[in-house]
């Protein structure tokens, strides 16, 4: 009997509208563990390199872990992977909420997701049974609307559904996944992928609860982690504040992205940060099982910026993207146009950096309003920040083209303006400032997500005594954020594993390791009791390596190499102004502290992990695979 998880993945065939479940066995399921590394074997062993990801031929994951759905606070997220349409590379994304557990309560593990449906449709499933259901009365329906229709359509309100609005249907690259309409798998387009398979959403029931190995343990560390969350202050801050608590600190080390990554200090941050926030503020918010709470829902009776609590409201990564990054300083239109994304489906992070992106096109002459039908598109203009995002999920005008993301709209719109489009490995830029966060920069160059800020550990975190979360890895003295010297490489190197434990197991980084409640020596503790295995720290930092070496070797497949391994120029000239004044990620440094992680990880010189590497994460199945 298995403990933690069902031991079942589903499979979907939406061409023949047929499904099937595969029992891999205990082995299998020990070896990948969840989440990243579900999604990386099976995009590895069932997609062609080459295809078009928004052909019927992508295979689309929803991957949950052998713990999500214990009643610990933060083992509630899943993933969502494909060939990304934004990257044309490795795409994942995780999102918490209550949909994760509920899969998993439901009796699947996974779902695989291969064809494209004849007419828009959705999956009900329930109790290990699937139906394929018609969403011609949901197709053109924000994910809100689709949310109530469905769960009217099936007759229970605690059916979980992860849908695409318009967005995803429209195939606008950079659309995301959303459950709830306040949870978002939301970077590398995976709604665009649901949208071109004509699957407008996945739902959800289940009445049967995961058994643990060991319930009675289990319960210890609930009980022990939901009352070290009320005193470990980076949860007292989280809980309090929301990530709209990172506002005032980023801003004041001079590492708040502003203007197009122009700048690190927004002169408009007191009008964003957390004590400004109070003023829209309506309500907190969970997750599954979770203690910490940091959800944020807003409200404001406006005329123009109406702000609705049953849609959301803007974590930090949308505060900056729709704030500082565009020199914006109107909260309420920032939480409006958060909105927006969240019914229409589309990514806060993208469209922020695509909004930078024109307006300082329109600032340099690249754009003008012959180009945008007579709109103006200046920095700090909230109102062209909420007009653009009307323009691109109707795919209007200049929409059309920035509906393509950030790099194709820039080779697309030529003249120059590909200077101030900043992607890494074609994705946009969550809004952390590498220049002053060194192991930041180098989590973007080097993940296989491309820039992505829950793939890395954020340096500023472990100065001074803060280096002692990490003493389990070996870790003993305190990092650099400003440095990129060999100490910086091997604190990375280690760091990014512990990291990619929570995208492993599906963990929430708010609740687990290296920064937040949980600690190493607990979370083993906690997977052995769920799952009953003898397990240990080293064999799930093992998993990981797996799965990152698998997603590396998916974007080898794909044509990506060394090049992509880099950040973007605007990050190897000097900070104008504030603290970090002066400061830059020097180029010649940064690509030889990338080539010292390429030897500590046992790849070569052009980036390819060695056979020996293979061997040791028993991936050698792989090496008819690597270019």
């Amino acid at each position: 009997m298995s403990f933690g998880y069902n031991g079942k993945i589903l499979h979907v065939d939406l061409t023949r509208q047929e499904w099937r479940v595969e029992e891999p066995g205990e082995k299998w399921f020990r070896t990948y563990m969840g989440g990243s590394s579900f999604a990386s074997y099976y995009l590895l062993k069932l997609l062609k390199p080459g295809i078009d990801p928004l052909s019927p031929e992508n295979v689309l994951i929803f991957a949950c872990s052998v713990v999500t759905g214990a009643p610990i606070s933060g083992w509630n997220r899943y993933t969502v992977a494909a060939k990304s349409p934004l990257t044309h590379a490795f795409g994942e994304s995780e999102a918490a909420g209550y949909f994760g557990p509920e899969l998993k309560f439901a009796g699947f593990d996974a779902i695989v997701i291969r064809g494209r449906a004849a007419k828009p449709t959705y999956l009900f499933i329930k109790d290990g049974e699937v139906q394929f259901r018609d969403a011609k009365d949901v197709w053109g329906l924000d994910n809100y609307k689709t949310m109530l229709r469905i769960q009217e359509e099936v007759g229970d309100k605690r059916v979980r559904v992860a849908s695409i609005g318009p967005a995803g249907e429209r195939l606008i690259r950079f659309a995301n996944v959303s459950n709830d309409v306040e949870h978002f798998n939301g970077r590398t387009g995976m709604g665009a992928v649901l949208g071109s398979k004509n699957l407008k959403a996945v739902a959800v029931r289940g009445t049967r609860r995961m058994e643990s190995a060991d319930p009675e343990k289990v319960k210890e560390i609930v009980h022990w982690l939901h009352e070290r969350i009320k005193t470990h202050p980076p949860n007292v801050g989280l809980t309090h504040f929301g990530t709209p608590g990172l506002v005032k600190g980023l801003n004041a080390a001079g590492i708040l992205p502003t203007r197009n990554f122009r700048e690190g200090v927004f002169e408009g941050a007191d009008k964003l940060n957390a004590d400004a926030y109070a003023s829209i503020l309506h309500s907190s918010g969970t997750c599954w099982s979770c203690a910490v709470k940091c959800k944020r829902r807003v409200a404001l009776d406006d005329e123009k910026y109406p702000l609705n609590p049953k849609w959301g409201g803007p974590e930090y990564e949308t505060i900056a993207a729709l704030g500082s990054m565009i020199g914006n300083d109107n909260l309420p239109a920032v939480a409006r146009g958060g909105q927006l994304c969240n019914l229409y489906g589309m990514d806060t992070i993208t469209m922020g950096n695509l909004t930078a992106f024109v307006m300082e096109c329109f600032e340099n002459g690249i754009l003008t309003e012959k180009d945008t039908g007579g709109r103006k598109l200046n920095f700090g203009d909230p109102d062209a920040m909420l007009w653009l995002i009307e323009e691109v999920v109707h795919r209007r005008g200049i929409g059309d083209i920035l509906a393509e993301g950030v790099k194709t709209a820039s080779e697309r719109i030529g003249r120059g303006s590909e200077q101030f489009a900043f992607t890494i490995k074609g994705n946009d830029l969550p809004l952390h400032d590498g220049r002053g966060k060194t192991g930041v920069a180098l989590g973007y160059a080097l993940s296989s997500t491309g820039a992505d800020h829950v793939e890395t550990p954020h340096d500023v975190v472990f100065q001074g005594d803060g280096v002692a979360k990490l003493y389990a890895l070996g870790l003993l003295d305190p990092v650099e954020p400003l440095e990129t010297d060999a100490a910086k490489v091997r604190f990375f190197a280690l760091g990014q594993k512990a990291w990619g434990i929570n995208n492993l197991l599906s963990i929430c980084n708010f609740t687990s390791v290296p920064i937040h409640a949980m600690t190493f020596h607990k979370l083993v503790e906690a997977v052995r009791a769920v799952t009953g295995w003898d397990t240990s720290l080293y064999e799930i930092m093992l998993a990981v390596e797996r799965s990152m070496v698998m997603s590396r070797i998916f974007n080898l497949r794909e044509g990506l190499g060394p090049e992509d391994d880099r950040v973007i120029r605007r990050w190897h000239e000097a900070m104008p102004g504030g603290p970090l004044q002066g400061r830059k990620i020097d180029e010649r440094e940064f690509r030889r502290a990338v080539e010292l992680f390429y030897e500590l990880s046992g790849w070569d010189q052009r980036g390819r992990p060695t056979f020996g590497k293979l061997v040791e994460l028993n991936l050698d199945w792989l090496q008819s695979e690597m270019p």
